[in-house]
């Protein structure tokens, strides 16, 4: 025998069923999101690491010939892109902060998904405090701390993301001497 659904509903239809049915889609497309993007980065990573090398061994064989404007110029060509290299390497930490924010997404869709399907924690506030405790405690960052904190004294999306935004310019000084790799 099959559920009833919002397509068929019947006398067992329920909403908190449709509702946790869409936020267990929304986590697994967000978990989905995660993994494919892994695979990419980790294929630009690599791809890095190498171009990392081989223009090493390049610079290093150039370092062996004699002085000239040529050899100068290649020198100069190597050191330009190693500089680009960096900030590439650099720039993967927006990745890395995505990542981060949508693993923090999926956590808080599927806690909530459990305390929707589970009507004894439905209705008990201390199953509430306790799952935002939970997410809470998972931020790593200030910005989303804050956001967070935002959002639950009540005030709206864009005044949340300019206080996220504020904490994140005077914190953003912190972050610059992170790498990945």
């Amino acid at each position: 025998m099959s559920q009833s659904n919002a397509n068929q509903p019947d006398l067992d239809w329920s909403q908190v069923r449709e509702t946790v049915k869409l936020l267990t889609l929304s986590a697994t497309q967000v978990q989905g999101s995660i993994i494919e993007g892994d695979e990419s980065v980790t294929a630009l990573t690599e791809s890095f690491t190498s171009i990392v090398d081989h223009l090493a061994g390049i610079n290093d064989q150039l370092q062996l010939l004699e002085q000239s404007e040529p050899r100068n110029l290649a020198l100069g060509h190597c050191a330009a892109t190693s500089e680009k290299i960096q900030t590439s390497i650099i720039a993967f930490q927006f990745y890395d902060r995505l990542q981060q924010c949508l693993q923090h997404v999926t956590q808080c869709l599927t806690g909530l998904s459990d305390i929707v399907e589970s009507s004894e924690r439905l209705y008990n506030p201390r199953e509430w405090k306790k799952l935002q405790e939970q997410i809470r405690t998972a931020y790593t960052m200030e910005s989303e701390k804050a956001l967070f904190d935002a959002i639950l004294k009540g005030k709206s999306i864009e005044e949340a993301l300019k206080i996220a935004a504020a904490i994140e310019t005077t914190t953003k000084g912190d972050d610059e001497d992170i790498e990945l790799f």
